[in-house]
């Protein structure tokens, strides 16, 4: 993987799915401020929902996906699935270290 952005933040599960005991629930990181106003510049036209495709590793797994727009903080949320979790051995709350590039420079 080429060079990215690389941080560290919490993993957390979507609000609407909290109160499920479903260890596969839907969990995501909010990418940094800076990082998502990187990410806003160098990703050229917004596809669709105003997702950015990119390209992640997780300590050994890499996977292409795309980072989505947060209303909340005005940045963006990167969806990490239940099999990167448990390969990372993180779970809801735990801090996650991703490094992250665009698959689609404007």
């Amino acid at each position: 993987m080429g060079e990215g952005f690389t941080f560290t933040a919490p993993l957390w599960r979507w609000t609407a799915r909290q109160e499920s005991a479903d260890s596969s629930s839907w969990c995501f990181v909010t990418l940094p401020p800076d990082v998502a106003e990187e990410v806003r510049d160098g990703s050229g036209e917004p596809r669709g929902f105003g997702s950015v495709r990119v390209r992640v590793r997780v300590g050994a797994t890499t996977w292409d996906t795309s980072v989505f727009p947060d209303s909340g903080s005005g940045g963006f949320v990167l969806p990490v699935k239940k099999a990167v979790r448990a390969a990372a051995g993180v779970e809801e709350g735990d801090e996650l270290t991703v490094t992250l590039s665009l698959r689609d420079p404007a």
